[in-house]
């Protein structure tokens, strides 16, 4: 299975960025960025949209579909 959580950290960590300095961006709590990162939770629908948009990434690319709709 797909870790969501894996690649929200790889996105943070090649952009340079800490998980306060995304959390400010998405205006919830640097713990919520640890916890999706970690597993624990999940980003909502429009979290991602939010995390796609800021890493300039599809969506698609964010939660690890590839071209031709697999996982």
């Amino acid at each position: 299975m797909y870790n969501i959580g894996k690649e929200l950290k790889f996105q943070r960590k090649v952009n340079k960025l800490s998980q306060r300095q995304v959390a400010k961006v998405l205006g919830v709590g640097a713990n919520a960025i640890s916890r999706w990162e970690m597993g624990d939770n999940t980003p909502s629908i429009y979290e991602l949209i939010a995390l796609a948009n800021f890493y300039d990434i599809s969506l698609d690319e964010l939660v690890g579909r590839d071209y031709y709709g697999r996982l």
